[in-house]
């Protein structure tokens, strides 16, 4: 069975810390971009999800929001995923992303989602 709560390292060298998970499949936690997000001014920023019941489905689907810590900009990162325990009992997450910035006007909405 794949058990969110802990500690994350992705491929680019992200970290997610996810707190105990509630009896509803809620946490939350904390996550800091790697060297390959190329912006030094983004600090540790705080993070919100859930997860489908682990009970039903060994292998849970998960969601969570991060609001970024920056001062100069605001940006939230939404993340949809899956936990998938290999044959070796080796937890890995697979995940999808969308981030969006405050864009100025609606003419310049196009460039806000990544």
């Amino acid at each position: 069975q794949c058990l969110l709560s802990g500690s994350w390292r992705s491929d680019t060298g992200c970290r997610m810390l996810v707190s105990i998970l509630g009896k509803d499949g809620s946490f939350s936690g904390s996550y800091l971009p790697g060297p390959a997000a190329g912006d030094s001014k983004i600090l540790t920023s705080p993070l919100e999800g859930s997860q489908q019941d682990a009970g039903l489905v060994p292998q849970p689907i998960f969601s969570f929001t991060v609001r970024w810590q920056l001062q100069e900009t605001a940006r939230t990162t939404v993340f949809l995923g899956q936990c998938y325990v290999g044959t070796n009992g080796e937890e890995t997450l697979h995940t999808l992303w969308l981030l969006r910035e405050a864009a100025e006007s609606p003419a310049e909405d196009w460039k806000a989602t990544r």
